[in-house]
């Protein structure tokens, strides 16, 4: 095992830049090893610390290189007095040159990102199709698709499925190269590649160098050219070897400012599928299972306040729950719906919910109809027409599915999208129909506020 990792020192020491491997690797020793674990030595806990987040992974996926087992790899500070300096050559210098800690180095290790798996990820209609090309991606199923583009806006789940996508991914096979960078970090690198000589190596690491990418925030490059270039270079690149990539972006790429059509056909060539807010009963499971993480015991009660109240993103509701803890434990009071109105008057604007029986009663007495109406199979004008406003009406103001709507008024699910999008078509064309849309509207609004 020791003359093993000599030599994967040797594969480390032509891969990174000299101050990098000089600094980090060379000083690493063997202290103990057998044949499924290897401990090596450190000269202190920063240098402990910066090896395991930023090159144990490339540590092991050398072991995979040269055909031998991967050891379980402990890191260790060295007992003081036994740290074995390397001789320095006499062109070395006296003083080795720092790498730029601040500035971001590239991908991400994987290893840290176990938290964030298929399991753990709650399903709803919102994001349903996004989570099984992400699943079926991470699970090496057969298809004809070698990209996959997320869009979503912040904290509605598209980091969380790039980055299961990885770990999925790792789980199957220790020595796939992955990297996941943010468009930023990837910006950031080939600004400093480009500034040491270095973009040989940048496009190694990108280009050759990887099996799976996985690029954030995409809509981070907009105006951005050279970068543009160069990563569209780097996606033909991996297109043409059928690596796996996966995109994130805040926006279409046909939206994002000063986005070059090349780059944008490219991110848009494979598979594309967006992420919405989660309904009501998405959310109300998204509560249970974060309350259960948090420790609390939130009645349904308290589960169905939070879920109606918080219907901006999954961080909302991570900020509202541990206020709740945080206030619950810190006073010492017991978690009730007071308590939780309290947290929530500080978060957003509380109006009553509207429900679909409001907005029955709403449409009936303005069309001046009877309830049962709706649900019969006529159709007639003076009955059909009330039918479909109720429908976008219900679309507009409940997070209540498309069958939950078609069963109230006894018909399919894409009657009902029929039906609203009729709607819609005529308050373009026809200004009396759009008044009527307006005032229920404007009736149905007061009553959140009553």
């Amino acid at each position: 095992m020791k003359s093993t990792w000599e030599e994967v020192k040797n594969l480390l020491k032509s891969e990174l830049p000299n101050n990098h491997f000089t600094l980090w690797i060379n000083p690493l020793t063997c202290l103990n090893h057998h044949a499924t674990q290897l401990v090596l030595g450190c000269p202190n806990k920063f240098s402990r610390k910066w090896v395991s987040e930023n090159y144990l992974p490339l540590i092991q996926k050398k072991f995979h290189e040269i055909g031998g087992a991967i050891p379980e790899i402990q890191l260790r500070v060295q007992p003081a007095g036994t740290c074995s300096t390397p001789a320095r050559t006499e062109d070395e210098p006296l003083q080795l040159p720092l790498p730029a800690i601040g500035v971001p180095t590239g991908p991400k290790p994987l290893s840290r990102l176990g938290d964030f798996t298929f399991d753990s990820f709650v399903v709803g209609p919102c994001n349903e199709f996004a989570y099984s090309a992400s699943k079926a991606m991470a699970l090496n199923e057969r298809w004809d698709y070698h990209s996959l583009l997320m869009l979503a806006n912040t904290g509605l789940g598209k980091t969380h499925l790039a980055k299961a996508v990885g770990c999925q991914l790792l789980r199957g096979n220790p020595g796939l190269r992955v990297n996941y960078v943010t468009a930023e970090d990837f910006t950031n690198e080939m600004v400093v590649a480009l500034k040491n000589n270095q973009i040989d190596q940048f496009k190694q690491k990108y280009r050759r160098s990887c099996d799976v990418l996985l690029l954030e925030e995409i809509h981070f490059l907009g105006g951005k050219e050279k970068t543009q270039a160069e990563l569209g270079h780097t996606l033909d690149a991996l297109a043409n070897d059928k690596k796996k990539i996966i995109f994130t972006s805040a926006m279409p790429p046909k939206d994002i400012p000063s986005m070059s059509k090349e780059l944008s056909s490219r991110l848009t060539s494979g598979l594309v599928t967006t992420i919405g807010r989660p309904d009501f009963e998405t959310r109300t499971r998204i509560l249970t299972r974060k309350a259960d993480q948090h420790r609390l015991k939130l009645d349904k009660e308290i589960i169905n306040m939070l879920a109606d109240a918080l219907k901006r993103d999954i961080r909302q509701m991570e900020s509202a729950l541990k206020c709740i803890r945080a206030k619950s434990e810190l006073l010492n009071v017991k978690i009730d719906q007071q308590l939780v109105r309290e947290i929530l008057s500080s978060l957003v604007t509380i109006n009553r919910s509207l429900s679909s029986k409001d907005i029955e009663k709403m449409v009936c007495h303005y069309y001046k109809i009877d309830s049962e109406m709706l649900q019969s199979k006529s159709r007639k004008k003076v009955f059909a027409f009330p039918r479909n406003v109720y429908a976008y009406l219900c679309r507009k103001f409940t997070d209540e599915t498309l069958e939950c709507i078609a069963k109230r008024i006894n018909r399919s699910h894409s009657t009902v999208l029929y039906a609203s999008e009729l709607v819609e078509k005529k308050m373009k064309t026809d200004n009396t129909v759009r008044k009527q849309i307006a005032f229920i509207s404007e009736r149905l609004e007061e009553l959140t506020k009553s």
